[in-house]
């Protein structure tokens, strides 16, 4: 078929996606490169539509691919799928269409999640920075990213864009004003606030920003750049640590503690339940492990068994 290039749109959001791509996974550059093709020819498909593709279009989009291999259509669904999780998680559309595109034999892959020891291992090393004499007020900004990204489940461009008086002392909660003018309320630690407030002191005062670099804030890149150096100091993996996998982390520590589901898709700003309810399967092994522990037949066979090996 022939596929015009994608439209300026698209482009724009595409560019984004890879740069968040390369900076969250350190995707390799040949993969890099497959994406953008794969989205650019999508694209091209849809006339410069595809960012605001709907099921329809993506269902005609996948009988375009029937002729291909199973490993394409597996790749080019990949790279689809993630592009619109990608648009739903930064705000810039409400659903995500990308249930529509083929699945050659794949199954849905579950966010990347920190256990409660990993979280405790990233706090001890910025606990270790803040110790450190003299103390740097970087160590301090760290902190306060950290707390708010774990402690409140924002995305990465909502933690960068927050005004230098966005975080109240007395008020434990963020009003955060998403795409469209939806207004949405963020719970805030105690531990958030006070790290916020510590961090503060240091923001000049002229600064709009609570997290200023340079005549704007912090980038999306450099927040990554220093949670990965966070996770190696705390013995992580630094590809198990981003932004999001932090947001995640908030997420499936919530679910696992008793959170409602409809609460937990107020805070994260989901539009649909249905995204929010990937977590549940995160729990999956969890609960699996529960019945099996705590079911009252699990007790029967318990006794049946103490019984088989007794005298």
């Amino acid at each position: 078929m022939t596929e015009p290039s994608a439209a300026g749109g698209d482009r724009a959001l595409i560019d984004r996606f890879l740069e968040m791509m390369a900076a969250e996974s350190g995707a390799a550059k040949n993969t890099v490169l497959a994406y953008r093709s794969d989205l650019e020819l999508a694209s091209g498909f849809l006339e410069g539509r595809l960012s605001a593709a709907g099921a329809d279009e993506l269902a005609r989009l996948g009988g375009e691919w029937l002729a291909l291999s199973k490993a394409s259509v597996a790749r080019k669904s990949a790279a689809l799928r993630r592009f619109f999780a990608f648009l739903v998680d930064e705000g810039f559309r409400s659903d995500d269409p990308g249930a529509a595109l083929p699945r050659p034999g794949a199954t849905r892959g579950l966010p990347k999640v920190l256990d409660h020891a990993d979280i405790d291992r990233l706090f001890a090393a910025i606990a270790a920075r803040i110790a450190r004499d003299p103390p740097d007020p970087n160590d301090l900004r760290l902190a306060a990213l950290v707390e708010l990204l774990y402690g409140s489940g924002l995305r990465a461009t909502e933690l960068m864009s927050l005004p230098r008086r966005a975080v109240a002392p007395d008020r434990p909660y963020l009003i955060l004003r998403g795409k469209g003018g939806k207004e949405r309320l963020v719970p805030l630690s105690d531990r958030a606030r006070a790290a916020v407030a510590v961090w503060r002191l240091h923001v000049p005062e002229e600064s709009p920003w609570l997290f200023p670099s340079g005549k704007s804030h912090l980038s999306r890149i450099r927040l990554y750049q220093l949670l990965k150096g966070l996770a190696g100091e705390a013995g992580i993996p630094p590809d198990r640590v981003s932004p999001h996998v932090l947001r995640h982390a908030f997420a499936t520590h919530l679910l696992a503690g008793g959170a409602d589901l409809r609460a937990l898709q107020s805070m994260l700003g989901h539009a649909d339940i249905a995204t929010t309810e990937i977590y549940t399967h995160v729990e999956a092994s969890r609960l699996v492990e529960l019945v099996n522990t705590r079911h009252p037949l699990a007790e029967a066979t318990a006794r049946v068994d103490a019984k088989r090996g007794g005298p």
